[in-house]
Order: C-alpha cells, then sequence, then structure tokens
C-alpha cells in the first residue's frame, strides 16, 4: 500500500481535505489569534493568547535535508546528555529522530529511564512537556521545541472553573458520611495542566491516561462514592460504561451555569461527574463513518480511541489507547482491511508499517491534531543548536509548589499500571 507524508496528504488530498495552511511551516500562523489551520471551530481559544517569539528566519528558510543533518549531528555532539521523546501524533520528519515514540502515559516512564540526562527534548505539547519537568530531578532541563504547541482539550478545564464546581460540590455533599468513603475524588485526563494535576494531588485525586483510564476509575471508586473527570467527557463516559457505570449516573456538569446545569438529586445520585470537554480531533469520527467502511469493505475490523463519542465506541470492533491501537493493528493478519478512529500521523504510520494490510483512518478529511502538528523540524533543529552553544531554548519549568502537589497525583497514576 502506498503512503504518503502527512504534508503531502493535506496538499494533494480533494475539497474534502484539511485546511491546506496547516502544511505551511507552523512559524507562518505562530502569531495568529486562535490555534490556527486545521484546528476545530469547537475548539476553545484560551483567553488571553500567550504567543512566544517568531522560529530563526535562517530555520525557517533550511530544507527537510539540511535540518535532518543538523538534527542528527547535534543529537550525536550531545549524546548521553539528551533525550529526544516523541508522542505517537508527531509528524514522521520529527518521529524519526525520537529515542522514545509512545502515548503520553508510557512517555511519561520513559522519561524517568534516562536519570542521568542533562537535557529532555519533548516533541509533543505542552502539557506533556510540564509533565516531564514535574517528574524529571530538579537539574534536567525540559525543552518544548514550539511553545505554541498547546492543546485545544486541556484548555477547556481552567483552575478557576475547576475550584468553583469543586466548592459547588463540596457544600452539596457536605451532609454525606466522609469516614470510609469521600463524597468526591477528582480525576484529571493527562490532557491538562500542571496546576489542575496539582489540584488532584491536593485533594486526594489522581491522573489518568487513555492507556490506565478503567485501573484509575477503580482507584477512585475505591476511595470514593463518585468521581468528577476532566476535562475529557467522552473518555470518562465510555470508561464509565465499559464498567458498568449506568449512563444516567454519569451527568455531565456545566460550570458556567448556576448548580452546574445539572439537578441537585441528581448530583448526589452520580457515579461519574463529567467536565464537558473534549479533543477536536476525535469528536470528528461519527457512526456514519463507520457504517460506510463496513458498506465499502465488508470484514473490516474498525477500532477507535476512547476519546471519541460514545455511539463511535459501541459502534467500533475495539477501542482503546494509541498503543492499544498499534497492538490491535499488530496483532491482525495479513491481508486484514483496519479503520482507524485516531489521529492521521499515527494511522498513517502504521498503515506504512504494515503494507500487506490495508489500513485507513475513518475520517476522509485528512487533518492531524494541529496543535501536535506545530512540532516542526525547523523548531527541533533550532533547540538542539542552541543546546550546543550553551543555550536551553523554550524551557518548560513549572512551579515547585504546583510540581510537588502536582507529583503527588502523578506518581499515583503512574502506580496504576494499565490491565
Amino acid at each position: 500500500m502506498t503512503t504518503f507524508s502527512v504534508d503531502e496528504l493535506i496538499t494533494t488530498a480533494p475539497e474534502a481535505s484539511c485546511d491546506a495552511d496547516l502544511a505551511a511551516g507552523p512559524w507562518a500562523f505562530d502569531l495568529s489569534p486562535g490555534y490556527g489551520p486545521g484546528a476545530s471551530e469547537d475548539d476553545v481559544i484560551p483567553d488571553p493568547v500567550v504567543r512566544p517569539g517568531q522560529l530563526p528566519v535562517a530555520y525557517q528558510r533550511m530544507d527537510e535535508a539540511e535540518l535532518h543533518a543538523r538534527i542528527v549531528a547535534a543529537k550525536e555532539t550531545l549524546g548521553d546528555k539528551l533525550v529526544v521523546l516523541g508522542h505517537f501524533y508527531q509528524r514522521d520528519e520529527v518521529v524519526q529522530h525520537a529515542d522514545f515514540v509512545g502515548d503520553s502515559f508510557q512517555l511519561a516512564n520513559a522519561a524517568l529511564t534516562r536519570p542521568d540526562a542533562e537535557t529532555i527534548v519533548f516533541c509533543g505539547v505542552h502539557f506533556m512537556a510540564e509533565t516531564a519537568d514535574i517528574l524529571a530531578r530538579p537539574e534536567q532541563h525540559v525543552i518544548l521545541p514550539n511553545l505554541a504547541a498547546g492543546c485545544s482539550m486541556a484548555d477547556m478545564a481552567d483552575e478557576d472553573s475547576v475550584e468553583a464546581a469543586w466548592e459547588e460540590l463540596m457544600e452539596l455533599y457536605a451532609d454525606e458520611d466522609q469516614s470510609e468513603l469521600a463524597s468526591v475524588i477528582p480525576v484529571t485526563y493527562m490532557n491538562s495542566s500542571a496546576a489542575l494535576k496539582a489540584f488532584c494531588g491536593r485533594h486526594g485525586g489522581i491522573v489518568c491516561t487513555s492507556s490506565n483510564a478503567a485501573t484509575v476509575l477503580e482507584w477512585a471508586f475505591a476511595r470514593g462514592r463518585r468521581l468528577l473527570f476532566f476535562p475529557d467527557q467522552h473518555l470518562g463516559r465510555n470508561t464509565g460504561k465499559a464498567m458498568g457505570v449506568p449512563l444516567e449516573q454519569m451527568p455531565m456538569i456545566n460550570p458556567r451555569k448556576p448548580g452546574l446545569g445539572v439537578d441537585a438529586q441528581e448530583l448526589r445520585d452520580a457515579r461519574v461527574l463529567l467536565w464537558p470537554g473534549f479533543c477536536s480531533v476525535h469528536k470528528r469520527f461519527t457512526v456514519a463513518q463507520i457504517e460506510q467502511a463496513r458498506a465499502e469493505h465488508p470484514g473490516v475490523k474498525v477500532v477507535v480511541h476512547p476519546e471519541s463519542p460514545m455511539p463511535v465506541v459501541d459502534a467500533a470492533d475495539a477501542a482503546g489507547s494509541t498503543d492499544f491501537i498499534r497492538k490491535f493493528v499488530a496483532a491482525s493478519e495479513p491481508g486484514d482491511v483496519i479503520a482507524i478512529g485516531t489521529e492521521i500521523n499515527l494511522v498513517n504510520r502504521l498503515a506504512a508499517e504494515y503494507p500487506d494490510r490495508t489500513i485507513f483512518c475513518l475520517d476522509p478529511v485528512i487533518c492531524p491534531c494541529s496543535t501536535m502538528y506545530r512540532i516542526h523540524p525547523g523548531y527541533l533543529a533550532w533547540v538542539l543548536d542552541g543546546l550546543l552553544e550553551g543555550e536551553v531554548r523554550n524551557e518548560i519549568v513549572v512551579d515547585d509548589d504546583v510540581a510537588a502537589h502536582a507529583k503527588v497525583a502523578l506518581e499515583r497514576m503512574l502506580a496504576a499500571l494499565p490491565k
């Protein structure tokens, strides 16, 4: 099966393709308001929007071959002083330089295996680099090559809104006996700020990833009558449903409405309180896409990410984290047809890795995670050249107090091994 770079797919696909501007260098739109080309119109844009400076023009003008050579040379010179982490959703031109490639759970663990590295370069998004800094030794530096690489889902739950919702819930549940179980256990998805991870650490909560969400929910239910899950409603709902929690006991709150927009008795009866966040990439997948895949490819196997809406997960043959999806494909047989509901860079990479299978993305619109795509080889080359010059560029540093509380919740996450 012939595969192409995602840039090629964006620029050559028919009219249904993603905004072709996304294939341009990120520096072309990093200073513009919003999340840039390819972002969902539903995405919540943080206010105020903080924008970094531009990538030096010299790096903007370098071609792929020169950037590749610079990165390889810098890595050889820096040796064991450097470790480069690359998320599954990164573009191939960046992933090829990563010492570890994985999902957020795997990379959080991978960073811990290189305690002697002076610098961790995280090719992912902001919350991932924050997590690496929290878990790193004090003398280690963590770099995010492009500071504009954020996460729209993470921005859908801010500290003030979560604190306000928590206060309302504490007031509502004040008369409950908490001698054995807490009224609420906060659970934040990895796709959240360090401040919200710290919130969970302060309030007896925990962080989860899509890999260990079920294990984390079991941990939380053993300690509380119910849990507050943020920011992704879909992962929370899909995980709770798979564990047997009735939908009527998983109301979605609205932090902007009085009483959180939910009847008080419904809040009392709840087992999982869902935050109204979502992933703009996984929200694109639909049951209609699955039906079309089954009509065009009888016998197709459909696997999706649990950040997808519940009807999509229900209609698929399987659902799981990015690592689960990789293992699902690896366990398939030559000749199998597999439709995948997750980010296009991973799907395209799996199609190239298994040319004896037909592997395609459920969504015909070729659109990668627009913020993850902001990590371009130009930025990677620039920060690595900085290290050669003795300069740490784009360092991510989490406040000590925030880091201390967040580390409590993250260590609980790391101990909750996926089953």
